[in-house]
C-alpha cells in the first residue's frame, strides 16, 4: 500500500487514462509503483519510459543482470518493489 494519493485505472480519465492505456498495452498492467505517479500523467509516462529503456534497452549488461541490480537496489532501500 503506498501512502501517496494515487487514482485508479477504473477512476482515471483524460490524460491519466490514455497513459494507463498506453503502459498496459507494453506491460499488460499497471504496477503500483507507476500508479504512485497517477497525479502527474507526464511524469507517469516519463518514468515508464525510462524504465523501459534501462530494463529492455540494448546494454552492455543482459537482461538478469539488470534485474538482479533492480532487486539489490530495492533490498538496500528497503522497498518492496
Amino acid at each position: 500500500m503506498t501512502l501517496i494519493r494515487t487514482i485508479g485505472e477504473d477512476e482515471a480519465g483524460g490524460e491519466l487514462a490514455e497513459a494507463y492505456a498506453r503502459i498496459a498495452r507494453g506491460s499488460g498492467g499497471v504496477a503500483n509503483v507507476l500508479r504512485a505517479e497517477s497525479l502527474a500523467p507526464r511524469a507517469l509516462l516519463a518514468h515508464y519510459a525510462l524504465y523501459r529503456e534501462l530494463m529492455f534497452g540494448t546494454h552492455p549488461l543482459g537482461r538478469v543482470q539488470r534485474e538482479l541490480v533492480a532487486v539489490v537496489a530495492s533490498q538496500a532501500n528497503a522497498c518492496d518493489y
